[in-house]
């Protein structure tokens, strides 16, 4: 055996043990939204990965204490925003994490897949039905 096939053995066993610790958070972190208007925490939540909102970098009208207003569902509008959860039930799949997204400008939450793409940033699509909607959130600093 070569040097070099020694080499492409010793750097792919490398790779291959390095891959599962890659792929199990891969996206965890802080976000800023595409917006620039909130800073997003995606972490573990029990088994699967969750994205809360961890700061307003544009304050809504009511700064901080801003409430879930337009949720759909009565019992959550008195919420405060800043902690809610606005990525959910992420598990992995090959590289994309599949979960739901919400919303709360609009208070609907969509069929999401959340990705890490090879510049660092993160592509975050809300799905409803065939309608898909992506947007590009970069780390925060």
């Amino acid at each position: 055996m070569t040097r070099m096939q020694k080499a492409a053995i010793a750097l792919a066993l490398t790779l291959a043990g390095a891959a599962p610790a890659m792929a199990a958070d891969p996206i965890t972190g802080r976000w800023v939204t595409a917006e620039k208007d909130a800073v997003v925490v995606i972490a573990k939540c029990g088994k699967v990965l969750c994205g809360r909102i961890a700061q307003f970098l544009i304050p809504p009208p009511d700064g901080n204490d801003q409430r879930d207003v337009n949720n759909a569902d009565p019992a959550k509008r008195n919420r405060k925003l800043i902690g809610t959860a606005i990525l959910s039930g992420l598990t992995a799949d090959e590289g994309v994490w599949r979960g739901q997204v919400y919303d709360p400008k609009s208070g609907r939450t969509y069929a999401s897949e959340v990705r890490r793409n090879d510049s660092g940033t993160l592509e975050v699509k809300g799905c409803f039905g065939l309608l898909c909607q992506t947007q590009v959130w970069k780390k925060a600093g």
